[in-house]
């Protein structure tokens, strides 16, 4: 489509939709994570701008001036469910005309996205997952129709204490595979963006790869 992608991978028939957290499609590590699930579940990843062009700058959670001048609110709203998933359907229904399988993965702001891509009315991907996920309501989680997969922190101002609990009471009424994975000690955006030199963030982000190439293995293939 429209939309600029890191693309990587070869397979012909499996394909993987990442869409980012606020930090997009340009962060290292995301795309990183794209190598990895390329290379272990075989599938071709696509990683799309879904921010029309506008970059966060990845240390702007650390750096205290950069997070005081970033307004997160005016962002959200610059890239509304509304504005954002004409583009991301477009995306998804690409790649279902191209491939025979395709998942979803969701991170932060991305994982939305991927349940309504997986709304029991019409799916328009075979399989989901999200990690840490934000801005997600009840509906969106009550509506999954494919096997899907949460990839969930203890520590999460996102997806509340409610909202989990809202999550681990609906999923087993829906009649689909799911997967629903606790870190412990772990926090909001551990998945992408974990500290490599901390051995307990380094070995959640090992894990939370693992669970989801265990995943695309399971469900495309």
């Amino acid at each position: 489509g429209k939309n600029p992608a890191y693309v990587t991978g070869d397979n012909k028939d499996a394909a993987v939709l990442i869409i980012a957290d606020v930090f997009g499609w340009t962060l290292p590590n995301v795309r990183l994570l794209a190598d990895h699930y390329a290379k272990e579940a075989n599938v071709t990843v696509y990683v799309p701008d879904y921010f029309g062009g506008e970059v966060v700058e990845p240390d702007m959670l650390e750096d205290p001036e950069k997070r005081k001048n970033f307004d997160i609110m005016a962002f959200i709203g610059r890239n509304s469910k509304e504005i954002r998933f004409p583009e991301i359907t477009a995306n998804a229904k690409e790649l279902k005309s191209n491939y025979k399988k395709v998942a979803a993965i969701g991170f932060c702001y991305g994982a939305w996205a991927v349940l309504r891509l997986a709304n029991k009315d019409s799916p328009l991907i075979d399989c989901a997952a999200v990690a840490h996920p934000s801005l997600l309501e009840e509906s969106e989680i009550a509506n999954i129709g494919v096997p899907v997969q949460f990839l969930s922190p203890e520590h999460d101002q996102m997806f509340t204490p409610e909202l989990k609990e809202f999550t681990l009471k609906t999923l087993p009424t829906l009649n689909i595979p799911f997967n629903y994975d606790y870190y412990p000690a772990l926090v909001h955006g551990f998945a992408v963006r974990g500290d490599h030199n901390d051995p307990k963030q380094k070995e959640g982000l090992e894990r939370a790869k693992n669970a989801a190439v265990y995943w695309f293995k399971q469900h495309l293939h």
